[in-house]
């Protein structure tokens, strides 16, 4: 362990967690090392440099999202799944804001095969089967899947949503019913 017990793992878990309140963004090895109360050449012997601390901050939130999911969805079939999936996402993207941001990060094609983000497009496509599209419907749907959901919950986020009525709950609510709607209904022929 190096000075101020700095660690790799413990960088990268206080950078989600500076992530999550002060944005994703903001997010750097010079405001992290102040936290440390060290300098900021400390910290890249556990980091090479910031892109290297985003990245796995964003590869600690594509896991800890792929398990809250996958607790979330796990004996679920159909609309139950669906609903399950979509609030997991909301509800992490709510509690963890700029690890949320993080699981949007650019990563290598590399870094991208190895990460959590593989066990979430295995997990849209579990759900998908139940409404048995094939290819290549499955991965346009798991493509809406995935805009809708990072979509609201970003706007959400920004308070987009805070100026009017109805509630975003409805809303929210609403959109899962018509993305059920429509996954069951897909249009398979081109």
């Amino acid at each position: 362990m190096a000075r101020a017990g700095l660690t790799t793992e413990r960088l990268v878990k206080a950078g989600a967690e500076m992530a999550d309140e002060i944005g994703f963004e903001q997010t750097t090895p010079s405001e992290l090392a102040r936290r440390f109360g060290v300098r900021t050449a400390s910290l890249y012997s556990h980091v090479k440099n910031a892109h290297d601390l985003k990245t796995r901050i964003a590869l600690l939130a594509l896991e800890e999202l792929a398990d809250q999911v996958s607790a979330a969805v796990a004996g679920r079939a159909g609309k139950d799944a669906l609903t399950a999936f979509a609030n997991a996402y909301r509800d992490y993207a709510r509690q963890h804001p700029g690890r949320f941001a993080a699981t949007r990060f650019p990563l290598s094609p590399e870094a991208a095969a190895s990460s959590a983000g593989v066990r979430h497009a295995q997990m849209s496509r579990a759900i998908l089967r139940g409404y048995h599209l094939a290819e290549p419907h499955q991965t346009h749907a798991v493509r809406l899947l995935g805009s809708v959901f990072s979509g609201f919950v970003g706007l959400e986020g920004a308070g987009a949503f805070s100026h009017s009525s109805p509630d975003p709950q409805e809303s929210w609510t609403e959109i899962i019913d018509a993305l059920d709607t429509l996954l069951r209904t897909w249009p398979t022929t081109s």
